[in-house]
């Protein structure tokens, strides 16, 4: 974080990473409006309108298309959780309408969509490793750490990314460190953790258990939390670590996973 703007928003520098595991989203042709399954369709049953209905609705506008069928929404990460997975899902949307409809991936009116829709999703929409400046609009893509073992844990709290912001302390601490992103991952910070950590102190509890594990090169809070991530360099460290979480806390949500 570096400063808050005039327009309410916060300039900030950040690395976008990307796994392989996530949400889905899917089109089905003989369907109509839009659902939501998997594991957290729960926390978005109130929601009749959201980001992948937005991204629809504003992608048919703009390429003055009707798309036919009723997206379906497999949710299979936690709501509010810090990991981007309503940019995400906006973005998958997107992808998913231009290819049906002939548009290239790269398409600019794409982007200028997905900024529309959010500050994260045109780093959701490129998909892949990327610093972000600005809003986090500004994206320059950077390669390496493909296929580290990472592990995600989540206590199953959910955190107002509005409150979180409020809370920032307000105080530039300097920029990101140039160079492979790993590597300023290892040497950066996430200015937001210490305002999540106030609104759900269980965080704390979090990153102290995984960085405490054997193998672990990095554990941090993810965006506004309150999931948390570890870095490892070897699977079968990561798996044991992921046991040992599960026993402690067999209700906290924990997935195995690599960056992409």
């Amino acid at each position: 974080m570096r400063r808050r703007r005039a327009d309410g928003y916060h300039e900030l520098e950040t690395l976008f990473a990307f796994v392989t595991e996530g949400d889905v989203v899917t089109l089905d042709p003989s369907g109509a409006g839009f659902a939501v399954t998997g594991p957290f369709a729960p926390g978005l049953s109130h929601e009749p309108d959201n980001l992948v209905t937005r991204a629809r609705t504003r992608f048919d506008a703009a390429f003055e298309v009707a798309t036919r069928g009723g997206i379906v929404l497999d949710k299979r990460l936690p709501v509010a959780s810090g990991l981007g997975g309503g940019s995400a899902d906006a973005a998958a949307t997107l992808r998913l309408l231009a290819r049906i409809n002939g548009i290239g991936p790269d398409a600019p009116r794409l982007f200028e969509i997905a900024e529309s829709l959010g500050s994260d999703v045109p780093a959701c929409l490129l998909g892949r490793t990327a610093r972000g400046s600005g809003r986090g609009e500004v994206l320059v893509p950077v390669q390496g750490g493909a296929g580290m073992p990472v592990l995600l844990v989540n206590p199953g709290v959910g955190v107002s990314t509005a409150a979180v912001f409020a809370r920032w302390d307000g105080i530039d601490r300097g920029p990101l460190m140039a160079g492979d992103p790993v590597g300023a991952a290892l040497a950066g910070r996430n200015d937001l953790e210490p305002a999540a950590r106030a609104i759900a102190p269980v965080i704390s509890e979090v990153l102290a258990m995984l960085g405490a594990m054997p193998g672990v090169r990095l554990a941090r809070m993810s965006g506004s939390g309150a999931t948390c991530f570890a870095l490892f360099d070897a699977t079968d460290a990561r798996t044991r670590a992921a046991r040992q979480v599960k026993e402690a806390h067999p209700g906290w949500w924990c997935l195995e996973t690599v960056l992409s």
